[in-house]
């Protein structure tokens, strides 16, 4: 009986925070699962476009494997997130992928130019959402916290760029949402 149950979509709740659409241009910075990257490019359909910023060859590599193996188009750049090589407000949606500390781990000055490079990048009224892993409980939050420090929130980094209405979204299933839209 288990073998004829329809497997319930892992990135159903993440595809649909991000509210992406048919037709969105959509970019996102970083890639720590690439099947979670795939599954939201893959809504853009035929009539929007896709794009992934990477920092390194290991990002990028799991970018394509995620998005070969769902077979969806994207176009990947591998640069500096500090001087993304695309045009300005040239993007509906920006996704921060902060899962793994992204955001938190870049220097002071180099987090402002990263978030500096989405808000110009986005089309004006554009909205930028940063996923990132929500703290743990229990035992493993005090081995967690000792280890790594607090969880990087980031509203206020949002909110100190230029963007509007930096709030968090929602907390779910091991990851938090927190978004902002561009000033028109």
């Amino acid at each position: 009986m288990a073998l004829l149950r329809r497997r319930d979509d892992p990135h159903k709740l993440l595809v649909s925070m991000v509210g992406v659409q048919l037709g969105d241009r959509l970019v996102q910075i970083g890639c720590e699962h690439g099947a979670r990257f795939a599954a939201i490019a893959g809504k853009v359909g035929l009539s929007g476009r896709a794009a992934v910023a990477v920092a390194d060859e290991s990002s990028a590599a799991r970018a394509r494997r995620g998005t070969e193996e769902a077979g969806v188009l994207v176009e990947l750049e591998v640069t500096p997130l500090t001087r993304l090589p695309l045009d300005d407000g040239a993007f509906d949606l920006a996704i921060v992928d902060n899962t793994a500390g992204l955001l938190g781990s870049l220097r002071p000055e180099d987090r402002v130019a990263a978030l500096r490079e989405v808000l110009r990048v986005l089309r004006p009224a554009g909205r930028v959402m940063v996923i990132g892993a929500a703290p743990r409980g229990g035992l493993g939050a005090l081995l967690t916290r000792a280890a790594s420090g607090p969880p990087f929130d980031p509203v206020p980094s949002l909110e100190a760029e230029g963007f509007r209405s930096a709030r968090t979204l929602a907390e779910r299933e091991g990851l938090t949402f927190a978004e902002a839209v561009k000033p028109r």
